[in-house]
């Protein structure tokens, strides 16, 4: 059974940790400390091999307000840090890169714009580009997760790959963030279909739910974005990280 690489998620809004359900801040937004910094300095401590950073304030409002803390975020640990949210062009992903990240997450540009999403891509190479698919029904959705694209997840999947991108990030948003289980299916159908490495997101209550994707989800499915589940402490004792296989972050 290969082994699972978990990646904590700091969302960030006005400058704080936030819990976002279903992946929309007007839902509800928890907050969990002040400092982001100080939380990416704690999953560290936890032996998180990597980070996943949401900036909301760039995705939703198209503003830099948190790239000084997030530039910070990437100074205070030495592990790779991926950062999604808001990055609608050329210009904004080589920003991003300046502040320190690893990796982009791009979801709605791929989208919308693809033979931009292309030049980044050849650029900063596919291992530090993600494609971001959010899913409602199966369906493909964009802008924050508000806007429909009629596309099917698998069709969006397979013309990612097309395009050159190595990995996708899978989110079922109705499960996102609710603690009600993951939708493994999804990632599954998704990984399989495209022949694609895929980062499984939304719907980890705890570790029985952890196990049933290691278990259950396709060789294709090797890492999984956790962020309410850690926050509300649903692991026993939180020791539920590992050495990153050779190679997982490429």
């Amino acid at each position: 059974m290969a082994k699972i690489l978990i990646i904590p998620s700091i969302d960030i809004q006005d400058g704080k940790t936030v819990r976002v359900v279903q992946g929309i801040p007007e839902l509800g937004c928890a907050e969990f400390g002040n400092d982001p910094v100080e939380m990416a300095m704690i999953w560290r401590a936890e032996n998180a091999k990597c980070l996943h950073v949401v900036d909301f304030n760039a995705s939703h409002e198209h503003t830099h307000t948190n790239y000084d803390l997030i530039k910070r975020i990437c100074e205070s640990v030495i592990i790779p840090v991926e950062l999604g949210g808001g990055i609608g062009s050329y210009n904004n992903a080589e920003e991003a890169f300046n502040l320190g990240v690893a990796r982009v997450v791009i979801g709605s540009m791929a989208f919308e714009n693809p033979r931009e999403f292309i030049k980044i891509l050849d650029k900063f190479t596919p291992n530090k580009v993600v494609a971001a698919i959010d899913v409602i029904n199966d369906e493909v959705v964009t802008r924050g997760r508000q806007q429909r694209t009629h596309l099917h997840s698998i069709q969006y999947a397979k013309f990612l790959k097309s395009c050159g991108v190595k990995r996708i990030v899978v989110t079922d948003v109705s499960t996102n963030g609710m603690l009600t289980g993951p939708n493994i299916e999804l990632s599954k159908r998704v990984a399989e279909a495209a022949e694609i490495k895929v980062t499984h997101s939304g719907g980890i209550g705890g570790f029985q739910d952890l196990i049933k994707l290691q278990r259950e989800a396709s060789e294709h499915v090797d890492s999984v974005i956790i962020g309410r589940a850690l926050y509300e402490n649903k692991f026993p004792c939180q020791k539920i990280w590992r050495v990153a296989e050779s190679g997982i972050f490429n």
